[in-house]
């Protein structure tokens, strides 16, 4: 739960959404309606928005025959207004299931109820006949269905399977069970006329292994349609003569499933999410082939405006929250996403060796974090190409701020992995330069850093030229994100293999090499190697021989820049939408107040540093997001990083 004081998530582009199964029995109106009610008040407490109810709640969907008989059709009808009342002045929309006669023909039916009264109804358009389905005994199609009736209310009700609606800000579009099953699903044509969520009422009875199917279905059209996605199904109390009915409220969204609610329960149930309309909104503006696909798009939707009074002003967020967006939570999930990635790195770094037809690379290798995984996806590379890892040349280049601790650990890694050692130390040739510029020594200023970088690169090119080899990069997307790399320095390369692995990602990569890995002994290099605080090593060690400049302090804590820099890139949120998630994820760890000084030095570095990302190496994309000028993100690197950072200095 995430508190947002003084505002409302709608303020931040969310909507409450909720599917609920409630307790019915067949043919028994009175209780139906009775559970329906209640699951609308409960709804209520839990500030929920939109609700979803099963199709055919209000009769019970196994009442077969029974849809015959005009009692049950007529206390059905009843029973919907009587619904509605009870709605009146929650400022909730609600969608209930319920057979509806008109113009002479039964249809099974989703009826949209807002602030006590009926604003639509939706009849079901693939109505199956197969299997133990045989709902074309009772009731016929919407397809093509559009018009309009007079209700018990007196007013003009819309009907048909043309209707979209427009809730506060929040666009909705309606289908019913059987309809995501077909080809071609309504809720494909009204995600592309507008609809940000989809409502499915339905009655899917269980078969061995058709939840998961189900899961998976819910999800993948949630992110065809970068919708949102609220399935209600029918669930305890329905007939049992010749089916079972679970009870499935679940919400999707892009993709990803929100929330769901255990099945087989005898008691009512009900699934509640926050669905993020802003993610979903510029994942349809960035989508080109969503752009064409709503160009194209022929349907004509009537648009049925309701109450944009949208209710109850909900100040907590509900929704599941990672502080390391970039990386799994499990252990399990890390391994097989870590797998991934180095099979991912490893594939691309093999294909530039086979296209430059180089046996030699070279690699930089100075006891970090950075330059460990970058060595160690060589020397994977090399073994599954069948070359002689001798050909993998690590450079250790000690200087004036190298530590005992991340020497001894670039060493012993190198000798372990079989990889060829060269040790070349920076101090003459740096103290040679500096004369030769004219920079002091003692003045410990970007010139003094800088200049050892660039030293490094120099050794490492210049080499590469003597062996006929390859330099291989080490930074990673953070560091590019932030401009955390000196220009021609470590900044160059002629292949990245980290620049779209994130910081907080490449931590979890190396771990992942040290548990597969057989050799105890590389096992412990690597463990120290992930313990050791990240740094350039640019400035002289502590008295006692420890790290002096540690990154994370100059420049911030990376867990923080990637949870930023993931909104960012992959979702184009505000500084003061990024900002409430901030201080609600890391409310333990970071103040509000160092949550906004972090955020301003991001975006300072983020738009000032551009000019390094546009002329950047070539590498793999390896993740939903990267920099490379080539691929995901163009930026002119004299944009100006006002309208952010007013942002951030009015949180």
């Amino acid at each position: 739960m995430i508190a947002i004081p003084n505002k409302t998530i709608s303020d931040f582009g969310y909507v409450r959404v909720g599917a609920a199964v409630p307790s019915v029995s067949p043919a028994d109106v009175e209780l139906n309606k009775r559970s329906i009610i209640a699951a609308i008040d409960e709804a209520r407490k839990h500030g929920v928005q939109i609700l979803v109810l099963p199709e055919l709640c209000v009769t019970g969907y196994t009442c077969s025959d029974l849809f015959n008989q005009s009692t049950l059709l007529r206390n059905a009808y009843r029973a919907l207004y009587e619904i509605a009342a009870a709605t009146e002045g929650q400022k909730m929309l609600v969608a209930v299931g319920a057979p509806i006669v008109y113009r002479d023909l039964l249809y099974n039916c989703a009826v949209l109820i807002n602030d006590g009264r009926i604003a639509g109804v939706v009849p079901k358009t693939y109505v199956p006949n197969y299997g133990e389905f045989y709902e074309q005994r009772w009731f016929a199609s919407g397809a093509g269905v559009s018009g309009t009736f007079v209700g018990a209310d007196g007013r003009e009700t819309p009907f048909g399977t043309d209707l979209l609606f427009y809730f506060g800000g929040t666009r909705i579009g309606v289908e019913l069970c059987e309809d995501l099953w077909a080809p071609t699903p309504p809720s494909t044509a009204l995600a592309l006329a507008g609809a940000q969520v989809i409502l499915n009422l339905s009655a899917s009875n269980e078969v061995i292994g058709k939840h998961d199917y189900l899961v998976d279905l819910l999800r993948q059209q949630s992110a065809r349609l970068h919708a949102g996605y609220v399935y209600a199904s029918a669930g305890y109390g329905e007939s049992s003569t010749d089916l079972v009915f679970a009870g499935n409220g679940i919400i999707a969204e892009n993709g990803t499933l929100l929330a769901s609610t255990p099945r087989f329960t005898a008691s009512p149930q009900m699934a509640v999410a926050d669905l993020d309309c802003d993610l979903l909104m510029r994942e349809r503006r960035y989508n080109t082939t969503w752009r064409e696909s709503s160009r194209l798009q022929q349907a004509d939707f009537r648009r049925i405006v309701l109450s944009s009074d949208i209710g109850p002003e909900v100040k907590v967020l509900k929704r599941l929250l990672d502080t390391a967006p970039f990386v799994p939570q499990d252990k399990d999930s890390r391994h097989l996403r870590s797998a991934e990635i180095v099979a991912m790195q490893v594939a691309g770094l093999k294909r530039r060796l086979e296209a430059t037809r180089c046996t030699k690379l070279i690699v930089g290798v100075s006891g970090g974090l950075d330059s460990t995984l970058a060595l160690l996806v060589a020397h994977r590379a090399f073994v599954e190409m069948k070359l002689d890892v001798a050909g993998i040349i690590g450079i250790t280049m000690p200087g004036f701020g190298t530590t005992g601790r991340t020497y001894n650990n670039a060493t012993e890694l190198i000798r372990s992995l079989g990889a060829t050692l060269k040790e070349i130390s920076i101090v003459d040739s740096v103290r040679q330069h500096f004369r030769d510029i004219g920079q002091d020594e003692s003045v410990h200023d970007v010139t003094y850093e800088n200049g050892q970088a660039r030293e490094r690169t120099q050794i490492l090119m210049d080499f590469a030229n003597k062996v006929g080899g390859m330099v291989l990069g080490t930074g990673d997307l953070s560091e590019l994100a932030l401009g955390w790399c000196t220009y021609n320095g470590d900044h160059m390369s002629m292949y990245g293999v980290n620049a779209s692995v994130p910081k907080t990602l490449v931590k979890h990569l190396v771990e992942y090499f040290a548990d597969v890995t057989t050799d105890t002994h590389l096992a412990a290099i690597l463990r120290d190697i992930v313990d050791t605080p990240i740094s350039p090593e640019l400035l002289p060690a502590t008295a006692a021989g420890d790290i002096k400049q540690k990154t994370e302090d100059l420049v911030g804590p990376y867990k923080l820049h990637d949870f930023v820099l993931y909104h960012v890139l992959r979702f184009g949120f505000d500084p003061e939408k990024i900002y409430m998630l901030a201080v609600r994820v890391f409310d333990s760890e970071f103040e509000p107040a160092v949550i906004k000084h972090w955020m301003q030095v991001f975006y300072r570095r983020f738009f000032n540093q551009q000019f390094k990302r546009s002329c950047m190496p070539d590498g793999p994309k390896i993740g939903s997001v990267c920099l490379s000028p080539r691929g995901d993100w163009r930026m002119p690197s004299d944009a100006s990083a006002a309208l952010w950072l007013q942002q951030c200095e009015n949180l």
